[in-house]
């Protein structure tokens, strides 16, 4: 008798656990042809999204080059708004743009990111209220090849296109690019790309730079990077010209 009680016991726990193991599977392959048709149609749209004009500059900060090079687009392009990730102090950036006297009114400073991953972490959620479909990626060969790999992965994922413009440095770069940090960062941002389509981090710190207070910056004191040729003057001394 007890012999049969442990046998039914067995053999019904054994159905139970096949029972959970064909939902597991069935769970699976249906989770599967979701990213599968998800990435099916993001690719598609981001295909489509790679004819359609560059709408927006994105700057990943780490070289006062690569404000001086946006700015000298902007004179071209005034109408294709700006985003800047952590780039160089305010002041520096807001002398570069009055020195190319181009208007500042379409440029913008994002503050939050301290790291590559974060320069795309804040500022997809700008990008994507933008309605932006096709971004020009500016960077450094010394940022290559991991930003331009993040910027495929992670803007990709938000059906944008990825044109990437690169700038040549000299001097000490400020990104150095490590193997394992590439690593790190692609992996991640994979996780990232679907993450981010549920969560949307708003970065506190973003700035017009219209609203920069040269004075303000002046009284306390701030330096440019040597790059940039800036010559620090009173605010009421520049004359804006537009």
């Amino acid at each position: 008798m007890n012999r049969k009680v442990k046998n039914d016991r067995f053999f019904r726990g054994k159905s139970q656990n096949q029972k959970r193991w064909h939902f597991l599977r069935r769970f699976t392959i249906v989770i599967s042809l979701l990213v599968a048709i998800w990435l099916f149609l993001t690719t598609i749209t981001v295909f489509f999204a790679s004819s359609k004009p560059v709408d927006a500059f994105l700057v990943l900060g780490g070289s006062i080059k690569r404000e001086i090079y946006v700015a000298q687009l902007a004179k071209k392009y005034p109408q294709i708004p700006i985003l800047i990730s952590s780039g160089s102090k305010d002041p520096c950036i807001w002398l570069i743009f009055q020195r190319e006297t181009v208007p500042i009114d379409n440029v913008w400073l994002e503050k939050c990111a301290d790291s590559t991953f974060d320069n795309f972490y804040y500022s997809i959620p700008i990008l994507e209220q933008w309605g932006v479909h096709n971004v020009k990626l500016i960077t450094s060969t010394t940022h290559l090849p991991r930003a331009k790999l993040m910027a495929q992965i992670l803007l990709g994922s938000h059906r944008m296109w990825v044109s990437p413009d690169i700038i040549q440095e000299k001097g000490i770069p400020g990104n150095r690019e490590y193997w394992w940090k590439t690593g790190l960062d692609i992996t991640r941002s994979i996780f990232w790309a679907g993450i981010s389509q549920v969560i949307k981090p708003q970065c506190s710190k973003v700035t017009q730079l219209n609203q920069v207070n040269l004075q303000e910056w002046q009284s306390r004191g701030f330096k440019c990077e040597r790059q940039g040729g800036l010559e620090v003057r009173s605010r009421e001394s520049v004359n804006f010209g537009f």
